[in-house]
Formats: C-alpha cells, structure tokens, sequence
C-alpha cells in the first residue's frame, strides 16, 4: 500500500511537472511570437513609408514628364516630407547605414526639386532616382516597377515607373517616348 501511494504521489508529481512545463513553453512561444509579431509590425510600418516614398516620386515623375514646374516642385517637397518620415529602425545596422546615406541625399535632391526651374529640376532627378532605386533595393517593394533608361540625357540617365510604358522625364514632351524599359523590378 505504501508503494502504491509512493507510486501516486510521483505520477501526480510528474503530471504537474509536465503541465508547468507546457504552460512554460507555451508562454515562450507566445513571447516569441509577440516579438515577432512586433518585428512584423515594425516592417510593415517601414515598408508604408518606403510605398509612400514611391508613390511621391512617381507623382513628381509624372509632373517632369507633364513639363510642370509648379507641380513638379510641390512633388519635389511632398517627397521630402516622406523621405524624412521613413524610419529604418526595424533594419540590419549596416541597412540602416546605408538608409540613412540614400535618405538624407534624396531629401537634399527632394528639397532642390522644389526650388528650382524645369532643367535643374530634370538634374536633380537624376541623382535621385539613383538613390530610390538604391533604397528600393533594400526595402523592397510589394509593387512591379520598371527601371527605365534614357541614353540621350547626360550620357545616359535611368528612372523608375510603376508602367512598363516609357513616358520620359528628362525630356517631357520633346521627347516623351525617349528611353527602354532596362529591368523589371519584384
């Protein structure tokens, strides 16, 4: 009878040890997917700003296209507010380097953009579409886009589109099919 009970005792003694053991599993699995659930949410706050950043320098593209200096400057500053926005915080350190470099030079194109004429505009648009397509290189996008080049302006010059339809930038309506689509991005 002794042994018996001794027998219990050690099941009961098992059991809760194997259910604490669960539970404490189960917590940490919970933790780690809340951190990656937080991780998740950092990105997705990250990948927003970088859509946002498209989605103005495709509208400031479209302006150079459309030969309007007006607009194109409200764009050039609208960009700037967006490229300043980002947050590369949820990136490697060495992503966020480099992010950081693309940013504060693409805002310093933005800013020119929006206190410029038509042709310093075009030359400031140059540089940066260099440096979203170097930050589009590291964020990703979830859209297509098409790096598009133009071998006539300054020895050659690219730019991104959301169309694989080349509409020039650099020429606007002079020469407004000027270019090929050089690659296919996502």
């Amino acid at each position: 009878m002794k042994n018996l009970k001794m027998s219990i005792a050690a099941m009961l003694l098992l059991a809760v040890s194997f259910t604490n053991a669960q539970e404490k599993e189960k917590m940490n699995h919970d933790h780690g997917t809340m951190k990656m659930d937080h991780s998740k949410m950092m990105n997705m706050k990250s990948d927003a700003k970088a859509e946002a950043i498209l989605k103005d320098y495709f509208s400031l593209k479209d302006a150079l296209v459309a030969d309007d200096t007006k607009k194109a400057a409200l764009e050039g500053a609208k960009l700037a507010a967006s490229l300043k926005a980002f947050d590369a915080s949820s990136y490697t350190t060495d992503e966020q380097k480099e992010l950081k470099d693309i940013i504060e030079d693409a805002t310093e194109h933005a800013e020119h953009i929006a206190k410029s004429e038509m042709d310093h505009q075009r030359e400031h648009f140059k540089t940066l579409s260099k440096d979203i397509s170097d930050m589009v290189a590291i964020t990703g996008t979830k859209s297509t886009l098409y790096e598009q080049f133009c071998p006539m302006y300054d020895g050659g010059s690219s730019w991104l589109s959301s169309s694989d339809q080349v509409r020039n930038p650099y020429y606007g309506s002079k020469m407004l099919k000027c270019g090929k689509v050089k690659k296919t991005i996502n």
